[in-house]
C-alpha cells in the first residue's frame, strides 16, 4: 500500500493564557462562524483544525453521503499556535465566532478543562472503550465531563538520512540502524554515542536538529516532570529530574545539535542542505519532513526510540457549547474520531490513530510511505505506540513551566547567549516570576 504524507505540523503552543476562558461561560450567544441551516433544511457544520488532520474534502464528503442533510466544511490554520490564539481569544469574548467543532492540542487541555462550561459534554456510551484510559482522562474534568474526542497520538521513532549514514560508513538499513542506536534497549546515551561515531566520520553534518526536540522526547518519559499528581507545582530550583535532563540535552547538543529552532525558517531550509542526520520522529512528523525535504532522497524511519517509548503530541476535537448546532456537531465529531475514519486520516496525513480498535487494522498495519524508502510506517508506529509505558501528568501549570525550560534551552543551544549554568539560573528565575 502506498502512503504519502503531506502534513504541516507545528506543535509549539501559543503563549496566550487560557485563564481568560472564565468569561466565556457567562455568554450564551450563538457562533457567527458556526453551523447554520439553509432554506433547504441542510445543516452546515464547521470544523476548525490546524496544519493537516487528514480530513480531506473527499473524506468529509463521505459524511454528507451518509447524512444528506449535513454539509461539513473545514477551516485550517497553518500552525497550532495560530489555532490556539484564535480559540482563546474567541472564548474570552464569549465564544462568538468559534467553529462548531474546534480541534485542540493535548497540551492545552489542562487549562481548558478548568473552563469546561465552554464546551459540550461528549461523554456517551457509544464511545466507551474507543481510546486508552490515559487518552480519555486527559480530556475529562474532575466531575466526569468529557470535553474532547481523541484524534491522533504521537508514538515516536527515529527518522534518519540513510544516505548520510552510508557516507559516514555506518549501516543504513532500518534494522541495522535500530541496533546501532541500541535496539530494544536503546538509551539516550546510546543514541548520543551513535551520534559521536557519525560525527567522527562526517564532522560537517549535525546528528540532530534541535536541543529542544531532544529535551521534549526526554521529558515526555517523566510521569511528573513539573507538577505532582495533585497539580502542585514542583519548584524548578529543586527539580533534580528536570535539571538532569536539561544538562544531558545541552551537553550532548554542544557537539551533536544543528542548533536550529524547530518550525523556524532556518530549520525548514536545513532539510535541503543536509542539515542533520536524524531527528526524533512522532508519527505526525513524517508529513513535515516530506514537505520540507521534497526532492531529497534517503529519508527512512527506524523502529526504535531512546528510553523505550514516548508519545509526543496528539490532538482532540471539541464542541463549543455556544454553537448553533451542538447536537449535530457532536455526531460529526464522533464520526471523525471513529476508528475507520481515523485510519483514513492516517493514510492521508500520517496522523496515527488514538483509537484502540484501529491499531489492529490490517489497512493500518500494511501502510507504507514511499518517501521514507517505503518504510512500513503502519507497523513501525503501531510498535512504537505499544512501547509507550509512561503517561506524563500535565496539570494547569505544565505549559508555562515547560516554557521556562524551553526558553533556556534555546538561549543556550540556538542563541548561544548563555552558558548551560546561566540558562538554568535564568529558567529558575523565570519560574519564580510565575508566582506559582
Amino acid at each position: 500500500m502506498r502512503k504519502t504524507t503531506r502534513r504541516t505540523w507545528a506543535l509549539a503552543a501559543g503563549v496566550m493564557s487560557v485563564s481568560l476562558l472564565a468569561t466565556a461561560c457567562s455568554n450564551d450567544g450563538g457562533s457567527t462562524d458556526g453551523g447554520s441551516t439553509d432554506a433547504d433544511g441542510k445543516v452546515t457544520i464547521t470544523v476548525a483544525t490546524f496544519n493537516d488532520f487528514g480530513y480531506t474534502d473527499e473524506l468529509l464528503a463521505e459524511y454528507t453521503e451518509a447524512n444528506p442533510n449535513v454539509v461539513v466544511k473545514q477551516t485550517r490554520a497553518a500552525k497550532s499556535e495560530d489555532a490556539r490564539t484564535n480559540l482563546t481569544t474567541k472564548l474570552a469574548a464569549g465564544g462568538s465566532g468559534l467553529a462548531d467543532i474546534e480541534a485542540i492540542e493535548v497540551d492545552w487541555l489542562p487549562e481548558l478543562v478548568q473552563s469546561s462550561d465552554a464546551f459540550a459534554d461528549l461523554a456517551d456510551s457509544s464511545v466507551e472503550g474507543r481510546w486508552e484510559d490515559w487518552k480519555v482522562q486527559a480530556a475529562t474534568t474532575p466531575d466526569g465531563k468529557l470535553i474532547g474526542y481523541g484524534t491522533d497520538i504521537g508514538p515516536e521513532g527515529i527518522c534518519y538520512r540513510a544516505d548520510l549514514f552510508e557516507a559516514a560508513g555506518l549501516p543504513s538499513d532500518r534494522e541495522s540502524v535500530k541496533e546501532l542506536l541500541g535496539g530494544d534497549n536503546a538509551t539516550w546515551d546510546s543514541y548520543f554515542e551513535a551520534g559521536r561515531t557519525f560525527k567522527a566520520a562526517s564532522p560537517d553534518v549535525a546528528w540532530f536538529d534541535s536541543a529542544s526536540s531532544i529535551y521534549q522526547g526526554m521529558v515526555n518519559q517523566l510521569t511528573n516532570a513539573y507538577e505532582e499528581s495533585d497539580g502542585t507545582p514542583k519548584p524548578l530550583a529543586d527539580n533534580a529530574d528536570v535539571k538532569k535532563l536539561y544538562e544531558a540535552t545541552l551537553n550532548a547538543s554542544a557537539d551533536l545539535s544543528a542548533h536550529l529552532g524547530q518550525w523556524s525558517g532556518d530549520w525548514d531550509a536545513a532539510f535541503q542542505k543536509n542539515g542533520f542526520a536524524t531527528m526524533l520522529c512522532p508519527a505526525w512528523m513524517t508529513g513535515p519532513i516530506e514537505e520540507r525535504a521534497g526532492g531529497v532522497t534517503g529519508w527512512d524511519v527506524a523502529d526504535v526510540f531512546p528510553g523505550g517509548g514516548g508519545n509526543w503530541g496528539g490532538s482532540y476535537l471539541t464542541v463549543p457549547s455556544t454553537g448553533k448546532n451542538v447536537d449535530e456537531a457532536k455526531k460529526v465529531a464522533e464520526w471523525l474520531t471513529s476508528p475507520d475514519t481515523q485510519i483514513k486520516a492516517f493514510l492521508n496525513a500520517g496522523t496515527f490513530p488514538s483509537q484502540v480498535e484501529a491499531w489492529d487494522s490490517a489497512d493500518l498495519k500494511a501502510a507504507t510511505n514511499d518517501f521514507f524508502n517505503n518504510a512500513p510506517v503502519g507497523e513501525i508506529f503501531a510498535n512504537r505506540a505499544a512501547a509507550i509505558d509512561v503517561t506524563p501528568f500535565k496539570g494547569p501549570n505544565y505549559f508555562q513551566i515547560h516554557q521556562t525550560v524551553g526558553d533556556a534551552l534555546n538561549r543556550v543551544d540556538i542563541d548561544k547567549s548563555e552558558s548551560i549554568e546561566q540558562g538554568w539560573t535564568s529558567a529558575v528565575q523565570a519560574y519564580d516570576n510565575l508566582g506559582l
